[in-house]
This record gives structure tokens, sequence and C-alpha cells, in this order.
């Protein structure tokens, strides 16, 4: 008689099937010294002028995840250039 192999089981995380996504940057969002609404990633490298300040929230919660942690409302004028 020959020996068989027994299987073994192996775990798999349940969230094996999701893609990995890379870890969300903060936004503040706030104005700018001409009253524009600013959402503006923390490191400088993304972000948007936006009409209102509910539309800056929206653009800013969807780059996060909508994580409230990842967004801060400014309470200084945002700098902001475009270059």
């Amino acid at each position: 008689m020959g020996r068989v192999n027994p299987v073994i089981p192996m775990p798999v995380p349940s969230n094996a099937s999701l893609p990995v996504r890379p870890a969300a940057l903060p936004y503040r969002v706030g104005q700018d010294c001409e009253g524009h609404w600013v959402a503006l990633e923390f490191g400088g490298r993304a972000g948007g002028l936006f009409r209102t300040r509910q539309d800056a929230i929206r653009y800013a919660c969807v780059e996060t995840g909508c994580r409230p942690d990842e967004v801060a409302l400014a309470v200084e004028p945002i700098r902001f250039r475009l270059s």
C-alpha cells in the first residue's frame, strides 16, 4: 500500500479577492486668499479649486475613501498654486 500525502488546507484571508488600494493621502479643505474653495492633499501633489465648500469636501472624501479622519478643514487660507 502506498502512502497518501494529507491535504492541509491553507488559510485564505477573507479579503483576498479585493484589489489592493494604496493608502489614502490626507486632504485639507478651505479657502484660498481670493475666497475660492480648495481641496489640497497635504503633500501638495493633488487637489483642485471648487465652486462650493460642499464640492471640495466631496472631492476630498472620494479621494480618501470617505474616512473622516483623513479630511481636515483649514482655519487659515490655503496657498494653492497651479503648475
